[in-house]
Formats: C-alpha cells, sequence, structure tokens
C-alpha cells in the first residue's frame, strides 16, 4: 500500500473544483480545504475526511481513496445547496486529474447525504467520492 499520492490526490481535487468555470459561479472561489474562521459565505465547499485502504497489485503499489466533499449553505430549502452538489459532481465524476505524483485510475461518485444543519436554518451535502489511484 501506498499512503503517499493521498496529497497530490486532494491538490488535483481541490485544482479541479477551483478552476471549474460551473462551480464558481455558483459560489466563486468558496472552496476550502480548512474552513476560515469568521464571518463565512452563504455557501462554500469543504474537502472532508478521507479514508484510504490497499489496491496494490503484482504490478505495483496502489490505494483506494474515499473522499468526502461537503457543501454548506445558510440558504434554507436545499435546491441551491443541491445546485452546488451537481456542479461538484459534474466537475469529478470520471475527472482526468494530472496529480504531482502517481496517477489517477479512476474517480467516481457513490453517495450524497443532505441533512438540514443550524437549527434547520442551512443545508449541508455531503458528497463522498471513490479515487483509484496508482503510485508510478
Amino acid at each position: 500500500m501506498s499512503y503517499a499520492i493521498a496529497g497530490a490526490l486532494q491538490a488535483a481535487i481541490f485544482d479541479a473544483l477551483i478552476q471549474d468555470s460551473a462551480l464558481g459561479t455558483l459560489i466563486g472561489s468558496n472552496i476550502y480545504d480548512a474552513v476560515p474562521t469568521g464571518n463565512l459565505p452563504e455557501a462554500y465547499v469543504s474537502l472532508g475526511s478521507e479514508q484510504v485502504r490497499d489496491a496494490s497489485d503484482q504490478t505495483g503499489d496502489g490505494a483506494v481513496h474515499t473522499v468526502d466533499i461537503s457543501i454548506i449553505t445558510s440558504q434554507p430549502g436545499y435546491a441551491g445547496a443541491k445546485a452546488i452538489a451537481a456542479a461538484v459532481s459534474d466537475a469529478l465524476q470520471d475527472a482526468d486529474l494530472s496529480l504531482a505524483r502517481g496517477r489517477l485510475v479512476s474517480l467516481r461518485f457513490q453517495r450524497a447525504q443532505a441533512r438540514r444543519i443550524d437549527k434547520a436554518a442551512g443545508r449541508e451535502i455531503r458528497m463522498r467520492f471513490r479515487a483509484r489511484v496508482e503510485d508510478q
């Protein structure tokens, strides 16, 4: 197993989201690895937790990364959050990301959970993606 590609994968996912014009139209550059303190924008995307398991084989080291990405909005109702989630999904589903180390074999949407937050005043959609990587 190799966890060595984790940083490169995260950077590539972040870059893909920041550079996506459809997502940028909805939330601007409000995409965070670490959510800032203070006043937050009405809607933003946050890179979340990650789980990794070995996927090495006879040809080399590899891993499967399960990556969570959250859409947070203070807007009532789910329409805005779902539009942002759709843009995130479009930007990442089967994306051909260039990694600083290793190679992305596949990146696929797995599931999502939508819920009310902040005493039902806001919404969160937590999306999960599965990335298969190889260390070259």
